[in-house]
């Protein structure tokens, strides 16, 4: 398997500084949801842009500084909220966000062609805060780095608190809209209340909630997929599917069923990964998807509420019969899960989050989050679209990125062990029409290496 190469060192010729609102702003602790404050969104989303032209950095500057007076609670600070030490809230004081400039010997030929295979050495492009918690880290920060040939790397770091990625991608290009245009109104503005999402008093939990929900029982056969991907060495593994290989991809649905091009590369990326695991047959697997509820809820929420707006979707099944069935098992847990969020399960979810601050189940879960299709990959400062658009670092969270130049296709992307990365591959790219019953081993492979 091809091997990234290690990035060279950063050079800072200045130490980073802090880019706060260029005017007044609202001053208060901002209230967040349960939606916003879970346990399991308590980190930062990092994206990373490449563009063949760098941006001039003060320009960048006095844009940031511009856009932050509409999107000011990425200039203030997370703390525990006072009224409920289990819950956060953000200070809106205007301390800003950090911005820091770095140049590297590299090129953005180099880059593009090891793009594949991000490794660690990535997370050189994103100034490291030093902290305590995710608390001292700024809710915001950038870093710009130019490389020799005249092109840059930009990554943002947005706390998932603040937002999901609607709100990141509507940030992103507020920010460049103000870089092109210094003088232009925004076209849509941020709605920060995030009281509507306030859970019942008394709460009222009307469903059962399997995405938080453990139904498997910690035996001795027990095995807990993530705690065992997370001690294997990790490869990220990067595959396009073009139109017509999603096209591929539904008609590998037999019987046919009518289904998005969602539906179908999730049920396949769900089986592929744990027919190259090879878990007990009897293992009880999932498959976590995020799901907009911002039209789904009643009232819905207004055009540009900044906060986090979805909710997980659940499909569930064993090992077996998502291995033994073809696609179209798969999409129909899939269609089975996004049929069940509505309004009601969407705020008996924020109501069972008052009750209970759980974590999703992620014993046994393969989750997806979708980056593609919300413009992320359309961000212009002026100096042109982005050649590449990704995470700063592959995880064991699945994503589903643009590609540029093709709004039709999907990238997948997604870390598994090292030991099983050619054979995910190898499934993946499989599109063809074979029945083939594949035998989940009741000591599968996962349980060998445990041993």
């Amino acid at each position: 398997m091809f091997k990234s190469k290690q990035l060279p060192d950063c050079f800072y010729q200045n130490k980073p500084i802090l880019i706060c609102p260029n005017k007044p702003t609202p001053n208060h602790s901002l209230y967040l949801s349960n939606l916003d404050d879970q346990k399991f969104l308590r980190f930062s989303i990092k994206y990373l842009y490449v563009y063949k032209n760098s941006v001039c950095i003060e320009k960048l500057k006095s844009s940031l500084s511009m856009v932050l007076v509409d999107y000011y609670p990425l200039a203030g600070r997370l703390r525990i909220s006072e009224e409920n030490e289990e819950k956060l809230e953000v200070d809106c004081n205007g301390e800003g966000a950090l911005f820091a400039e770095a140049f590297m010997d590299y090129t953005v030929e180099e880059f593009l062609e090891a793009s594949r295979w991000p490794n660690m050495s990535w997370r050189k492009f994103l100034y490291r805060v030093e902290a305590q918690s995710f608390l001292g880290i700024p809710p915001l920060v950038i870093q710009v780095t130019r490389f020799r040939c005249g092109g840059m790397v930009l990554c943002i770091s947005i706390n998932h608190c603040i937002c999901d990625g609607i709100g990141s991608s509507q940030f992103l290009h507020a920010w460049a809209h103000l870089t092109n245009k210094p003088n232009a109104d925004l076209s849509i503005h941020p709605i920060h209340c995030r009281q509507v999402l306030r859970p019942h008093t008394p709460p009222k939990v009307t469903f059962t909630h399997p995405e938080f929900t453990n139904h498997t029982p910690h035996s001795e056969g027990h095995i807990d997929l993530t705690q065992f991907l997370q001690s294997q060495p990790l490869v990220p593994v990067c595959l396009t599917f073009t139109p017509s290989d999603i096209l591929r991809v539904k008609k590998l649905c037999i019987p046919s069923l009518k289904c998005t091009s969602f539906e179908a590369l999730a049920s396949h990326t769900w089986r592929c990964w744990i027919k190259s695991l090879n878990p007990p047959s009897s293992l009880k697997i999932k498959l976590l998807f995020s799901a907009n509820i911002r039209k789904m809820l009643k009232p819905e929420l207004p055009q540009g509420y900044y906060g986090n707006g979805f909710v997980l979707g659940c499909a569930e099944t064993t090992a077996k019969e998502l291995i033994n069935a073809n696609v179209h098992h798969g999409v129909k847990l899939v269609q089975e899960a996004k049929k069940s969020l509505s309004n009601d399960y969407a705020k008996s979810m924020i109501d069972f989050l008052e009750q209970q601050r759980v974590k999703p189940d992620l014993s046994a879960s393969l989750v997806i989050s979708q980056w593609s299709h919300l413009g992320f990959e359309d961000l212009d400062f002026g100096e042109g679209k982005p050649v590449h658009m990704g995470p700063l670092v592959s995880e064991i969270y699945c994503l589903f990125l643009p590609v540029i130049g093709n709004l039709d296709a999907i990238k997948v992307l997604v870390s598994v062990p090292e030991s099983f990365a050619d054979k995910f591959e190898y499934y993946m790219n499989d599109l063809s029409h074979r029945e083939v019953k594949f035998g989940v081993e009741e000591h599968g492979e996962v349980k060998k290496m445990l041993i």
